[in-house]
């Protein structure tokens, strides 16, 4: 008797563990799922406008490496919401940086430039390297 009880309280105490886990991942998850829903809401806005010239296009630094620094660089149209985009990307950024910290997301330090320019093809804004 002595022993089953054992064997029940190790089976209880790794049913615990087990659940606290994957609600830890599923938290992760759900961080996730809300950083890369905010991704696309700036994408999705930074997609709208068509350019007609190299002079309506600029960039800005987007996301948050964990070595520091953005992952990459958006390229958009200045006929869109520039003041929207900012924020949208300045929140994203702190959240990725929080997010990473918390959950000790690592990567590759390498340093992304900016691009050197900008040019209009096809009524698309484009980074040249």
């Amino acid at each position: 008797m002595k022993a089953f009880k054992h064997i029940l309280k190790t089976i209880v105490i790794l049913a615990t563990i087990s659940c606290s886990t994957n609600s830890e991942i599923s938290l992760e998850e759900e961080e996730r799922l809300e950083l890369n829903n905010l991704k696309e809401e700036i994408e999705l806005l930074v997609s709208k406008e068509t350019c007609t010239e190299n002079t309506t296009c600029n960039f800005i630094a987007f996301g948050s490496k964990p070595c520091g620094g953005p992952w990459s660089y958006l390229v958009f149209n200045t006929s869109i919401n520039v003041g929207l985009l900012k924020e949208k990307v300045a929140a994203y950024n702190k959240k990725e940086a929080a997010f990473n910290i918390k959950w000790n997301i690592i990567s590759d330090c390498s340093v992304v430039l900016p691009p050197t320019e900008l040019t209009c093809v096809n009524g698309k804004c484009t980074a040249v390297y």
